[in-house]
């Protein structure tokens, strides 16, 4: 498994944190987060105080612990409890400190929010039209992702009606769509961009997302008509909805001499400038 450690800021102190290629999850150490939160000159001692509380709770927290090598003070690398975002923020949340309060807030208001779009889906777009204008994208490009969830939407419905899981068999589906389209799988299409967690259909030109588009409606209409039953036969179909689009990128690449997968990423689709130029050749 490929390793990349690397260090954040943190209310102006570091905290060590280790990318899990696999499982494209950012891990952070607990005992540098602990540090800063509390302001104890004994961090250790506070999260193994802490984490006998959380075991003796029966908190799934705990289960979720693991033990990663960071580089210490002296330069050594020696194995560290950590915790990926998500239940570093579950912990947070047992951390009476001033410095946690904000946190604790935030997590509200998130799950408040997150209640409020279960009632009224439409508020969840109106907050994502929003918040891809303050990250700088526009409005042009805004539209045609929001068109992209819908029909992400109705493709994940299709893929209920043939029952298949929600989570690993979606992911693999959405794979085979992609390679069939952009000859590249998910995780070679992030690497191409120079992604990691990163959303890639955030990262997408517009050209870009027309084609992913056009792949995963295709995949649901074939679906529709030919009813495929079991993963393989889901598979095969994503195949042919992804070669849909293929057929439309290469028709597309010859006409313009331009190729239609792009390096770029968010940092430069912020520029309304390069949303336009689709110049991609090498």
């Amino acid at each position: 498994m490929k390793k990349s450690n690397s260090i954040i800021l943190f209310h102006q102190k570091e905290v060590r944190r280790y990318w899990d290629e696999k499982k494209e999850l950012w891990y952070f150490s607990i005992i540098d987060v602990i540090e800063i939160l509390t302001n104890s000159s004994i961090p250790r001692r506070y999260w193994s105080d802490l984490k006998s509380k959380l075991k003796n709770e029966g908190s799934e927290v705990y289960e979720k612990i693991v033990q990663l090598k960071m580089a210490a003070p002296d330069g050594k690398q020696r194995e560290t409890d950590s915790f990926s975002t998500e239940d570093l923020l579950r912990v947070i949340q047992s951390i009476p400190s001033p410095k946690a309060e904000p946190f604790k807030l935030w997590l509200a208001k998130v799950g408040y929010e997150r209640i409020e779009e279960m009632e009224d889906p439409e508020i969840a777009f109106d907050r994502a039209i929003k918040t891809y204008l303050q990250k700088g994208y526009s409005k042009e490009w805004i539209n045609q992702r929001l068109k992209s969830i819908e029909i992400r939407k109705e493709l994940t419905d299709e893929w209920q009606r043939r029952d298949m899981k929600e989570g690993l068999e979606y992911a693999i589906l959405t794979d085979e769509i992609t390679k069939a389209w952009a000859d590249k799988s998910v995780k070679q299409y992030k690497n191409f961009k120079g992604l990691k967690k990163q959303n890639l259909r955030d990262n997408m030109t517009n050209l870009e997302l027309v084609l992913n588009m056009l792949a995963e409606a295709s995949t649901a209409e074939i679906s529709k008509e030919q009813k495929p039953k079991g993963f393989n036969e889901n598979k095969k179909v994503a195949k042919k909805g992804g070669n849909v689009a293929k057929q439309a990128r290469i028709t597309l690449e010859r006409q313009t001499r331009k190729r239609v997968v792009s390096p770029k990423n968010v940092k430069e689709l912020q520029n309304p400038k390069n949303l336009l130029d689709q110049n991609n050749q090498e």
